[in-house]
């Protein structure tokens, strides 16, 4: 059961990793275009949470995301044992989490990076990280096994 601790580690460090590396290597606002106009790096800092919203609140984001590691991990041991899908998608959610909040913690912000253009639809998507990916794979992981728990479930029986 604690083998998938493994995935939120590994999320953890790849995304302090890649942080670190955007901090030392570009200055703030300064884009680097890697498949133009669709995909590139751009050093960006959030004081907020997902697309800027409450600016400033550490305190807040600071007990939201203890009260959401102590749950993903009561959830993981409590509800998560022979569900894979289900412990993949909360330790994605716990590296997540995790990540975010050592920037916050010690930087004071988050670092994002990873900016991405969806042209057809002239859309300039919100700049994230590694951390904000795997939050949002694992939400979208976590909800397909919710809508799905039950097939799952009766395959593994037969």
């Amino acid at each position: 059961m604690y083998k998938y601790y493994g995935i939120a580690i590994f999320v953890i460090i790849l995304d302090q990793l890649s942080k670190w590396s955007i901090v030392k290597n570009m200055h703030y606002g300064e884009s680097i275009s890697i498949i133009d106009p669709y995909f590139g790096l751009l050093s960006h800092r959030n004081r907020g949470a997902a697309w800027g919203m409450l600016q400033g609140q550490f305190w807040l984001f600071a007990l939201v995301t203890i009260i959401v590691i102590v749950g993903i991990i009561y959830y993981y041991h409590k509800e998560g044992k022979g569900k894979p899908m289900f412990q993949v998608s909360l330790m994605l959610l716990l590296g997540g989490a995790i990540g975010n909040f050592i920037d916050r913690l010690f930087r004071g912000e988050v670092v994002d990076f990873v900016h991405v253009v969806i042209p057809v639809i002239d859309y300039d998507f919100p700049i994230f990280n590694i951390a904000d990916a795997s939050l949002t794979i694992g939400v979208i992981l976590l909800i397909i096994y919710l809508l799905f728990e039950d097939q799952l479930e009766r395959k593994k029986v037969k």
